[in-house]
């Protein structure tokens, strides 16, 4: 009986992916251990940059496990040690996670860069950012993307968040490029067709995997919201679907099959768009839900993400007016950072913003004043200001001039490092800490 409602699962994911469209590449079956998704070039086509290329791709880097705290005792001390160290513009870098357009501004808000420039590596060395994330435009072989990360985190003093949106489905920046020779999944809508536990583990099992073999050690997946509005195109096939209780399994298996292999999972986009027909790119977007209706539908997978030990969650740019009274951004908004996330689901890791330069925040907020209420309402970090430096000296001064209290800087830096220590972005014999192996 087991065997007939496998092959009945796998002829409706067969259907989905055959309305899609016709495919070069061939996804991953719901099996329990997902196919490498690429044809390898056979001996005669192969050149020597294609090989390494694959070899990159499929073979994860010796890890230094012995330098990896584990112990959260001691993970909690290093950090310490780590922001006893800092300074207050050391600490503000932190903060933020960017694009590389804000690094290197001379080329434009979409340039092509696929290596680190002279501008970019000074920019590292005077803002000491918290992280930076990749799109598919800065990905050109696994070879390229390794160099580039591996140069990234060698300018970089304190080793960053090297992050990506990599869902599986259409959003999928790396294995939607069939030269990074990695996994194809198929859409998250689908997946929960299937319904299957072990398939969504090792989706993200397998994701972690060859994004760390590159270079990747944060993930910004998977998608936690419940669509229930049919006409929601913002979330769309991301979400593994309407029923709150099946996006919840799902979600937690994602999670854990990520970080299973080191990797950041972070849960978004928080408080729930699925219920929206307006695009947070493009706009505002207010969602109209009281409290009961969010904590019965869209709360849940976040609490069961919560539950599996999910490291990050994203907050959107939407609003709740019914239970806020402000139509402010979830991201700029205290009772949904530190009421709700903080205190009533319990969530003690790090809360992120959406992107800051969708036009539902730039339509109402210089760069400046959007980081400064964000970290004042509560997130820990910021992610890709319209203008980095503008977002950044403007918190840099609120600190200064008392508007947001130094110890509030200190406690989000404090969870940044834990996590960095955590998943073994900083090791124990890091030269920041003098309790290190070096000191």
């Amino acid at each position: 009986m087991k065997k007939i409602t496998m092959m009945a699962m796998m002829l409706i994911l067969c259907i989905g992916l055959v309305a899609c469209g016709n495919n070069k590449e061939t996804m991953a079956s719901p099996t329990k251990e997902p196919v490498k998704e690429t044809t390898k070039p056979t001996s005669e086509d192969t050149t020597q940059e294609e090989s390494e290329d694959v070899a990159v791709a499929t073979e994860a880097p010796q890890e230094e496990t012995d330098k990896v705290v584990t112990d959260k005792t001691q993970i909690v001390g290093m950090a310490n040690e780590i922001l006893s160290n800092m300074t207050l513009e050391e600490k503000i870098g932190q903060l933020f996670i960017v694009n590389f357009e804000q690094l290197d501004t001379r080329k434009g808000d979409t340039y092509d860069f696929t290596k680190v420039t002279a501008t970019m590596r000074e920019a590292l060395k005077k803002y000491k950012v918290g992280g930076v994330i990749f799109f598919s435009r800065n990905m050109v072989t696994p070879k390229q993307t390794t160099k580039f990360i591996h140069k990234l985190q060698g300018f970089s003093s304190v080793p960053m968040f090297i992050s990506v949106d990599e869902e599986g489905g259409d959003v999928a920046r790396i294995a939607n490029n069939e030269k990074m020779n990695t996994t194809k999944f198929p859409t998250m809508e689908q997946v929960g067709q299937i319904s299957d536990e072990d398939y969504a583990f090792n989706m993200g099992q397998t994701i972690g995997k060859e994004i760390k073999a590159l270079g990747f050690n944060l993930d910004f997946a998977p998608v936690a919201d419940v669509r229930t509005n049919e006409l929601n195109t913002e979330i769309g096939n991301r979400s593994f679907g309407d029923d709150s209780k099946l996006v919840s399994k799902l979600v937690s298996q994602v999670v854990i099959g990520l970080q299973s292999e080191n990797v950041v999972a972070t849960l978004k986009h928080f408080p729930g768009q699925g219920s929206t027909t307006g695009d947070s790119h493009k706009g505002a977007v207010d969602v109209d839900s009281d409290i009961n209706e969010l904590r019965k539908v869209s709360f849940v997978p976040f609490k069961s993400g919560i539950k599996a030990g999910a490291d990050v969650i994203m907050v959107s740019h939407l609003s709740i007016s019914n239970v806020t009274g402000s139509t402010k951004p979830a991201s700029m908004t205290e009772l949904v950072m530190k009421d709700i996330l903080r205190t009533e689901l319990s969530f003690e890791g790090l809360i992120i913003t959406d992107a800051m330069n969708m036009k539902s925040v730039t339509n109402y907020y210089t760069p400046g004043e959007a980081a400064v209420n964000a970290i004042s309402a509560g997130a820990d970090m910021v992610l890709m200001p319209e203008n980095f430096m503008a977002a950044y000296n403007a918190v840099y001064d609120a600190v200064s001039n008392g508007k947001i209290d130094e110890k509030t800087i200190d406690e989000k830096v404090q969870r940044i490092l834990e996590l960095k220590i955590k998943r073994g972005i900083i090791l124990s014999d890091t030269s920041l800490s003098s309790t290190s192996e070096e000191n």
